[in-house]
């Protein structure tokens, strides 16, 4: 039996050893003896083709029974190349925390398993969580390092097409469809994109914009990325080391456009989805795709990928007597420089990320500024607090990191932004105090589970203070609050006490809807129904129909932060893989 005192390796071994001939055997007694009470076993792709946390020891043992036997998973190893098992504190418990690889029927993959002493057990190491991990299918491997393809420098044909023919040809989908179209060329339609470009799956990108990475660029003039640059990193190419901490949004945007060609990806601007249909006899899409011409080109790919981030579609409240104001009205989405309004009146109508960078704008632009809050707000200043959450991609390489990322299940990354969620209270309690003084309503998320979950819930509901919240608690930003105001006039807003707030600008900061709106209004009712809620968790530990296969074959989703993309896009493009080898079904649950 496992015993706590001998070497790290060894111990960590010795359990992979024991759970690969326990993996073996038909009953899952053995396996019950490998893990603690309460444990976890996150399996991306690797034994279910599934994206699935399972919790407690009775259940996790009968899964790992039930699906080892096809998976046939084997060669369980310490990774050589990557970081040693060693002691480390995860969710406030004290592990050994041990990289491994291992290979199934089908490919090979890596993971993660921390040990705990099991007090129940004589203190034996026994398994607290386990990830199983797909990385590449075998005869499906990417081209990478030593073995990059060749290209035509020992093939050339001097009467042929050259390297830019070529990729002319393939853009242009002159006289074929692509077997994957990706809709939205943010970081997650490039960063899939890039995936299965390895994979060697025909995929095209198309977005409504006139140039690629205008998605950032026409942003508000002031943005910057609130979480560091070694977090950011796309898929295969990362940032130059000279790049600064936070990234501006027209260094990204034109870094969007360099990795497009670099990475060869095929992408089409100015492009507008207007719908699809699925054949689900032929298995593929019709969808109608609207040119910068105005001209309409049909196609019908394999599989729609939706990659127009958490929400498509901005979240304009019906607020009565809004209309009444006749000066300008803006939906954040729309909102661009505060030069405009130098000397100005404005009212900025949400307090996230965007109204408090919005009103800050503003405000530095010398225009009069009102925020106004309609529900309580988590703030946090950037740093330290908000980079707590990435402290790991401090040290240790971006591989790692992100498999650590992948690794944790969400109740325990729950009970993570907890500690990390009170520890930022306590190094913001001076801002968060002159807050309060003047009336701004914080919160902390569910049960103080903090930011990243309001944002893989709500995508938004907190602020990363980059000045905005020290103006407000100075008063060069006025506060008020939304439920203070008795109607809207032409002039501005009259509020329940008499005094009236005049403006020549009303910003509407309040988000976007739910990703599900735009489905139901390409798709229709009848794939939006059978989707579902898209992103959010449901009554599951993962998030909804994220990078995963959906209740519609061939329509898949990704979204998220730029690590989130990096990160997901790899387990997305291989099912994508699979299904177009004939190794994994369309539908959910065919295996």
């Amino acid at each position: 039996m496992l015993d706590k005192t001998k070497d790290i390796a060894v111990s960590a071994q010795a359990w992979l050893d024991a759970f690969e001939c326990m993996l073996g055997k038909p009953g899952r007694e053995t396996l019950d003896r490998l893990f603690v009470a309460e444990c976890f076993w996150r399996d991306v792709l690797a034994l279910s083709w599934n994206l699935q946390t399972i919790a407690g020891r009775d259940a996790v043992s009968r899964a790992l029974t039930a699906l080892a036997p096809k998976a046939a998973p084997t060669n369980f190893e310490i990774a050589p190349n990557r970081a040693a098992p060693r002691w480390v504190t995860r969710a406030g418990t004290n592990n050994i925390e041990a990289i491994f690889n291992f290979e199934t029927a089908i490919g090979r993959g890596s993971g993660i398993v921390r040990l705990v002493p099991d007090s129940a057990d004589g203190e034996r190491l026994k398994a607290w969580t386990l990830l199983t991990a797909l990385d590449e299918l075998k005869d499906f491997e990417e081209q990478l390092g030593t073995s990059r393809p060749r290209g035509q420098a020992y093939s050339r044909d001097f009467r042929g097409p050259n390297w830019l023919d070529l990729r002319n040809a393939s853009r242009d989908y002159a006289e074929r469809d692509p077997a994957v179209l990706v809709v939205g060329g943010g970081q997650a339609g490039l960063a899939i994109a890039a995936r299965l470009k390895q994979l060697k799956v025909d995929t095209l990108i198309i977005d409504r914009e006139t140039r690629i990475g205008d998605n950032w660029r026409k942003r508000y003039h002031a943005l910057t990325l609130h979480n560091q640059v070694q977090v950011n990193h796309l898929p295969y190419m990362p940032f130059p080391p000279n790049w600064p901490t936070y990234i501006p949004k027209d260094k990204l945007a034109n870094w969007f456009e360099a990795y497009v060609d670099a990475m060869e990806l095929n992408f089409w601007t100015g492009t507008e989805f207007e719908g699809g249909a699925h054949d689900d006899a032929k298995g593929c899409w019709t969808v109608t795709l609207r040119r910068a011409d105005g001209s309409k080109r049909v196609m019908h790919p394999r599989h729609v990928v939706m990659a127009t981030g958490v929400s498509g579609i901005a979240n304009v409240p019906d607020i009565p007597t809004l209309a009444n104001f006749k000066g300008t009205l803006l939906h954040s989405s729309g909102y661009e420089d505060g030069e405009t309004w130098t000397g100005k009146r404005a009212i900025v109508i949400g307090t996230g990320n965007s109204g408090h960078d919005i009103a800050q704008d503003l405000c530095s632009s010398g225009a009069e500024v009102t925020l106004v809050q309609r529900s309580p707000t988590l703030v946090t200043n950037i740093e330290p607090s908000a980079q707590l959450a990435y402290a790991t991609y401090n040290e240790g390489t971006l591989e790692d990191n992100d498999l650590i990322a992948t690794s944790m299940p969400t109740p325990l990354a729950k009970k993570t932004h907890v500690m990390l969620t009170e520890q930022s209270q306590e190094l913001d309690r001076e801002l968060l105090d002159g807050l309060r003084k003047v009336g701004f309503k914080l919160d902390f998320g569910e049960a103080g589970t903090g930011w990243q979950f309001k944002y893989l819930t709500r995508g938004g509901g907190y602020y990363f203070n980059v000045g905005c919240s020290n103006l407000i608690v100075e008063g060069a930003i006025e506060l008020r609050q939304f439920a203070d105001i008795e109607s809207f006039t032409a002039e501005g807003a009259q509020m329940k006490d008499g005094s009236t707030i005049a403006a020549d600008l009303i910003v509407l900061s309040t988000g976007y809807k739910p990703q599900q709106y735009l489905v139901r209004k390409l798709f229709g009712d009848g794939v939006a129904d059978r989707v579902g809620p898209v992103w959010g968790f449901g009554d599951g530990l993962e998030l909804r129909n994220m990078y995963a296969r959906t209740r519609q074959p061939g329509l898949w989703f990704i979204a998220g932060s730029l690590a989130q993309c990096r990160i997901n896009s790899k387990y997305l493009a291989l099912q994508i893989k699979a299904i177009e080898q004939g190794i994994l079904g369309r539908e959910m649950g065919a295996t």
